[in-house]
């Protein structure tokens, strides 16, 4: 394999693992190709995106490699993160938080086989806004995060717990997500404005 298509395809396989990563042996095995060979490409990953300026940085956390942003641009995602634009929650925010809210604590890989779309980015919002945060690591290859939902959450919503979420209970198999969405959207509506975040994902 040409290198430079190498590097570009771990650079991409990094992005599609966001915050889980991917550990040096996990790249080998997906790109077919000697540890050492992945070491070294993430080696000049890091050190293209060092020389080069760029907005994203290489790291290494627990072993395993991700893409993360700069620590001296957070003031600038902050103002992102806050700003009135996009005081609501996206449709997928929502959909995402339903997903959290009633099958807690759940992966982001098990999020997307339910809702059947990339949900990296509304993971990402609801984190920001203390809706959801990390519960543990899983029992599975790659140890992926466990999400959960927050007390901001229940505040958020008006529940005095999460007992107080609507309960689905005429429809408890494992393809409820349509429903319990709904459910949830019924909730906000009662309590905040019509969501009008312009970031919603497929």
């Amino acid at each position: 394999m040409d290198y430079l298509k190498l590097k570009s395809i771990i650079e991409g396989l990094l992005f599609l693992a966001g915050e889980e990563g991917l550990s040096a042996k996990q790249i080998a095995d997906i790109v077919e190709q000697q540890q050492g060979l992945v070491e070294k490409s993430l080696e000049d990953i890091k050190q293209d995106m060092e020389q080069g300026g760029r907005g994203l940085q290489l790291v290494r956390i627990a072993g395993n490699y991700q893409l993360a942003t700069l620590p001296e641009h957070a003031p600038y995602f902050e103002k992102l993160a806050y700003s009135p634009a996009r005081a609501s929650l996206s449709q997928a925010a929502l959909e995402t938080l339903a997903i959290v809210a009633y099958r807690q604590p759940i992966t982001r890989i098990e999020i997307e086989d339910i809702r059947g779309v990339k949900s990296e980015r509304a993971i990402h919002t609801l984190v920001n806004k203390e809706l959801i945060e990390e519960k543990g690591r899983a029992e599975a290859i790659g140890r992926p995060i466990l999400y959960g939902t927050t007390n901001s959450f229940l505040d958020y919503f008006g529940l005095g717990s999460l007992a107080d979420l609507p309960q689905p209970e005429l429809f408890e198999d494992s393809d409820n997500l349509e429903e319990e969405t709904q459910l949830l959207f019924e909730r906000l509506e009662s309590t905040q404005p019509a969501a009008n975040d312009p970031d919603v994902e497929a």
